[in-house]
């Protein structure tokens, strides 16, 4: 007897349709599972067998073949069980003959008991089931609620195998998990306040037009000058993530495994800080199987790299193309695979390897040759895609001990950041560039929007040559320029605008020569 199911694979962060077919014949007992399955899948047929038998039903004695279509796509991970047991189930009459799996699609691994354990990229599985005509999605329990945030197509929280089929049988039926759009609620659910920053008036500015305008930013400084403490609170800043994003961001932390249990949808922007003993292949992604990135992880958020120096050299320089093309792409001998990665990054680092070149009163203990290769860790062309460059100096002790009566919550920053944003929003709308932020403007979007006036043109035209820019840092200057204005409220870019974009970007010559 031929019956089929329906189910759903993985491939990066997209997902593709998988029909799990099952032929039972009146022959010797064997169970054969075909379709380019990997060892996972493979070993689906034991727990499949085990998990009917304690669901209380019967394992068919026939010659079983499963083959999971299309069977030149490689199949992995666990997925499939529930789909397997329930295209066998269809075949052996437990699930009447005479109700029909299509347009049904099932997701999820399968315990020894019958029960539906959660698997990785439930949001992504049911995208892609939508996206193919299925109407009915069913997921573990541990899942449901992820998959919810999909519209347009009825999600189950299937608990075990016995619900299933008496749900298919029309015995009992499960109710469909409502889908609320709830994310929006957490946009502000931030524990870090800029309000609790003593000082540096300076550096919270930059930072405020770093997230005006999604631009890099690397601070500098002596240890306890508030780096850290900055960085930790940039997220708090941020314009709120759009549904779209939302979206695309839970996409990856759900095939990454990382999305905290019962969450429908993140809710807040990303915030990665990863250690400086990281590998390559941990920051960009990459494996047999190929999983995101600490750079994917960051998508939509901030990637924040402390004591940028230490992170090895060849750390560093794998984040060149991410930052540029705002994707990575991980090539394998089955097939590449394309993540996402549109970040901020931040870098915190001190001026040398005992923290105090250059301080007032705390005298520095390396010899001028290590000072220069602790700075000359950082290459020129990851340098020169740090949008804006900030010294943080030491604070006295009035800055510390008293409170700063003028300092702002990051509510009253973030509204401003915002404003900012849609009015660069307007600006770009119908020029048919998906650009979000000024930092993503490419050459023509520059031409086109980042026009100076004559006397700013001047004044960048002197810091060109000044400061031996290159052509990537002037386009830069020119993006920082752009966001400043827009904080101005401005469509003109005007000499104010350019000359602090200028001071923003002029420590490289101070400590790179």
């Amino acid at each position: 007897m031929l019956s089929a199911a329906y189910s759903a694979g993985l491939y990066g962060i997209e997902g593709f349709p998988v029909v799990v077919e099952c032929n039972q014949k009146n022959s010797l007992e064997g169970f054969e599972l075909v379709g380019l399955p990997d060892l996972a899948v493979r070993e689906a047929k034991e727990r499949v067998r085990t998990a009917c038998y304690n669901s209380g039903y019967p394992f068919p004695f026939s010659r079983i073949t499963v083959n999971l279509a299309p069977a030149d796509r490689k199949k992995e991970g666990s997925a499939f069980d529930a789909a397997i047991l329930t295209a066998i189930f269809h075949s052996s009459g437990v699930i009447r003959r005479d109700v029909s799996l299509q347009g049904r699609c099932i997701v999820g691994e399968l315990s020894l008991s019958g029960d539906l354990r959660g698997v990785r990229g439930i949001l992504c599985m049911c995208v892609a089931a939508k996206e193919n005509g299925f109407t009915e999605f069913y997921a573990p329990v541990e899942n449901a609620v992820e998959a919810a945030a999909v519209e347009g197509i009825r999600v189950y929280a299937v608990p075990n195998m016995r619900a299933l089929v008496m749900h298919l049988n029309g015995e009992a039926p499960l109710e469909p998990v409502r889908n609320e759009k709830t994310f929006l609620e957490g946009n502000n659910a931030y524990t870090e306040d800029f309000i609790d920053v003593r000082g540096q008036t300076m550096a919270k500015r930059a930072m405020e037009i770093a997230a005006a305008g999604g631009h890099n930013i690397l601070l500098i400084g002596p240890p306890g000058t508030g780096k850290s403490m900055l960085a930790k609170r940039l997220p708090s800043i941020l314009p709120p993530l759009t549904f779209s994003e939302a979206i695309e961001t839970t996409k990856i932390h759900s095939v990454a495994g990382t999305l905290p249990a019962g969450t429908s949808l993140l809710s807040v922007r990303p915030f990665r800080a990863p250690h400086h003993t990281m590998s390559p292949v941990s920051l960009v992604g990459g494996g047999v199987n190929p999983l995101p990135g600490e750079v994917s992880l960051a998508d939509n958020g901030v990637l924040f790299l402390d004591e940028l120096p230490e992170f090895p050299k060849q750390v560093t320089d794998a984040l060149r193309q991410p930052l540029e093309d705002r994707r990575v792409t991980i090539t394998r001998a089955n097939g590449r695979v394309t993540f996402p990665c549109s970040f901020m990054l931040v870098g915190a680092m001190n001026p040398c390897r005992c923290g105090y070149f250059g301080h007032p009163t705390h005298p520095c203990t390396c010899k001028a040759g290590d000072v220069k290769r602790y700075i000359s860790r950082i290459s020129g062309p990851m340098l020169d895609r740090m949008d804006i460059q900030i010294e943080l100096p030491s604070l006295r002790y009035e800055e510390i001990s008293s409170r700063d009566e003028h300092a702002e919550p990051s509510a009253v920053i973030r509204e401003r950041v915002t404003r900012a944003r849609e009015f660069a929003r307007r600006r770009m709308e119908g020029s048919g560039r998906a650009v979000y932020c000024n930092a993503q403007l490419d050459a023509a979007g520059i031409h086109a929007f980042c026009t100076p006036d004559a006397e700013a043109s001047a004044l960048l035209a002197a810091a060109y040559d000044r400061m031996g820019l290159s052509a990537r840092g002037y386009d830069r200057i020119l993006r920082v320029a752009r966001t400043i204005a827009d904080l101005d409220g401005s469509e003109q870019i005007r000499a104010p605008h350019v000359a602090e974009a200028i001071q923003l970007r002029s420590l490289d010559r101070k400590y790179w020569g």
